[in-house]
């Protein structure tokens, strides 16, 4: 059997289109047809992503082996209805204003946006689903303080939704935080550079450090899902040269939360080496 057979077999074994196989894929439904005629051969530095969304392997699908296993990945790790409710909830019980507020402004200014599609599935997932898994995840670990859950759920409003930081309804902390995690590169510098100014600046802000390590936790806990694996690479990279020492130095920078700090780096350092590892095979 040909590869552009298995590739064929496993695409409706998945119940997905040409259409839809190429729209995971960042290609043309003309690409996949040809793959599939064996008319032309995938490149090799994307069949990494076809055996991810065909939910296989490169060896199998290049080997002809077994297809791949018949696992269910998740769309969301956790509901957003219930992750609002019990934000709502813990605000009310805690006397958490500026978080309380945060969480309504969010979700009007996120409306009808969703997170990036997963390449295993067209559910659309909202993407308030991701700040307020960030609050929960903040919570969960004992940090409680009502300007940084603020933070949290609005550190991408200004980057996504247009809002100006000035703008913002809130406290002067919190809107300095949000914009100092709203990343934009200025006419006269490169993106590389912008990236620089942009995490040095971070490191100088309490609030802002911590909201970023949290946003940088939950991103890399699911990019497998959604991220081809040039993007896979380039975020790890990324991750390690930036955010990584902004993790390692902020249990002496802010030592009262030293303890989640180290689950936190326990986590994103398996993530990394995990992905790593998989990448290189």
């Amino acid at each position: 059997m040909q590869i552009g057979e298995r590739i064929q077999k496993l695409r409706k074994k998945r119940g997905l289109t040409q259409a839809a196989l190429a729209e995971r894929l960042f290609v043309t439904p003309q690409a996949v047809s040809q793959w599939e005629r064996d008319i032309t051969i995938p490149d090799t530095d994307k069949l990494a992503d076809i055996a991810a969304a065909l939910h296989t392997t490169v060896n199998k699908l290049t080997d002809g082996e077994a297809v791949g296993q018949d696992w269910t990945i998740a769309d969301a790790l956790f509901s957003p209805e219930h992750m609002y409710s019990r934000i709502a909830v813990t605000s009310e019980l805690e006397g958490l204003r500026e978080t309380s507020a945060a969480l309504r402004f969010m979700k009007k200014a996120h409306e009808g946006q969703y997170r990036k599609p997963s390449l295993f599935s067209d559910t659309k997932v909202p993407y308030i689903t991701h700040p307020l898994m960030m609050a929960c995840h903040a919570h969960a670990l004992g940090i409680r303080e009502d300007k940084i859950l603020a933070t949290i759920l609005l550190h991408d409003v200004c980057e996504d939704c247009g809002v100006a930081p000035e703008d913002l309804p809130f406290s002067e902390e919190v809107r300095e935080a949000v914009r100092l995690l709203s990343f934009q590169v200025m006419p006269s510098e490169t993106r590389a550079d912008a990236k620089k100014r942009y995490y040095a600046a971070i490191a100088e802000n309490r609030i802002a450090r911590i909201v970023k390590i949290l946003d940088r936790c939950n991103n890399i806990s699911t990019m497998a899902s959604s991220f081809t694996q040039k993007k896979l690479v380039a975020y790890v990279d990324e991750t390690e040269t930036y955010v990584m020492p902004l993790l390692e130095q902020a249990k002496y920078a802010i030592p009262e939360y030293a303890d989640a700090f180290y689950l936190l780096k326990y986590h994103m350092r398996s993530v990394l080496e995990s992905i790593k590892a998989i990448a290189t095979r």
